[in-house]
């Protein structure tokens, strides 16, 4: 079990670096001169040349993509006459060793500076990033409880307008484009029949009180986005809970249990339902993650101030190392999230470590 779990994180790992050399080589044949878009077109050529040499961008390629290798990883390496400049950037060091005249150090990983704000992007990031995972975390919890009840529904009733209802509900899901989806639902719940809601088209978490006396939490704002989002897994949800009921009704334990003289609730409820949720929590387990990237059209409709927002917003105005630093987040969580799944299968299902 030790060597599958050090052999699944040294793949993750793998997957991280390439992720990385991905979007750093992506965003570095942009067309166009960050500095410039930073400055303006009529900028001092010595301000510019300034700030490209500040940014590290007179440098050759090569050279930019091992010192952000160097400024993502735990463990850098710095020279000792530079090593308080670079310090100071990373809040959080430890020398760990000096060798000749480079510090060996361990530090949070430094996603350097938005060109625009000039604030730290980890500090943007940390920001919105917890927005996102509560809109994903209700969005699924939305998709699993009343995904499983319509599946449980569909497969227990086994009507000609149940099955034709169960359809349309997974046909609409699957089909609907988020982007679509989220303009839609927004108009009709947050505009048409918002004197019926109450609902708003757009909205945060948090909502600054008319009379002044600050902030303060605001959940109705999440119910349209955590809706949108949750539609096409509810549609995955409601297709597979049926399809796996089904087949679970027909084994053999099933028909014991009914001979036993047990209720149709307990039968499904206790005994069918129980084998049945496997592959449902194999496929939000996955879903979950694709959520966090999902999420980019629906929270820019709602105005939900997630990664999505700021993605957006620094594509906008190319700030790449915002645009950079948020999609290695979601890359970085996706990879650890498929990490700890693929360990716990490892521990349900000892046949899958063979591999």
């Amino acid at each position: 079990m030790t060597s599958y779990i050090i052999r699944k994180i040294l793949y993750g790992l793998a997957v991280l670096w390439g992720v990385v050399t991905l979007v750093f080589f992506l965003f570095n044949i942009v067309p166009g001169d960050p500095v410039r878009m930073m400055l303006g077109q009529r900028a001092d050529e010595a301000d510019v040349q300034a700030i490209r040499e500040e940014l590290g961008l007179n440098q050759s390629v090569f050279k930019q993509y091992t010192d952000y290798l160097n400024d993502l990883s735990p463990v850098s390496f710095y020279k000792n006459e530079n090593s308080q400049n670079d310090y100071d950037k990373f809040k959080a060091h430890c020398v760990l060793a000096k060798i000749g005249d480079v510090d060996v150090v361990l530090k949070t990983p430094y996603l350097r500076y938005s060109y625009q704000s000039k604030r730290s992007v980890g500090t943007i990031l940390s920001e919105a990033f917890p927005n996102t995972l509560i809109l994903a975390a209700v969005a699924i919890a939305f998709a699993l409880i009343l995904g499983v009840f319509i599946g449980v529904l569909a497969a227990v009733v086994n009507t000609d307008f149940v099955n034709k209802l169960t359809l349309f509900i997974t046909t609409i899901g699957m089909s609907l484009p988020s982007f679509f989806a989220a303009i839609l639902v927004a108009w009709l719940f947050g505009y048409v029949w918002e004197s019926f809601t109450g609902l708003s088209m757009t909205g945060n978490l948090y909502s600054v009180d008319d009379y002044g006396n600050g902030a303060y939490l605001d959940l109705k704002n999440l119910i349209l986005p955590a809706f949108t989002l949750g539609l096409r897994p509810l549609a995955v949800v409601v297709e597979l809970t049926r399809t796996s009921l089904l087949e679970a009704l027909s084994m053999d334990y099933i028909r014991t249990a009914r001979a036993k003289g047990l209720k149709q609730w307990r039968v499904v409820t206790v005994h069918a339902l129980r084998n049945a949720m496997t592959p449902v929590v194999t496929a939000i387990s996955g879903w979950f993650a694709s959520l966090l990237a999902g999420a980019v059209f629906v929270e820019y409709v709602f105005d939900w101030k997630g990664i999505g927002v700021i993605i957006v917003d620094a594509l906008d105005t190319f700030d790449f190392p915002v645009i950079m630093g948020a999609v290695l987040l979601i890359g970085f969580m996706l990879i650890i999230i498929n990490i700890v799944v693929d360990i716990i299968y490892g521990i349900l299902d000892p046949r899958v470590r063979v591999y």
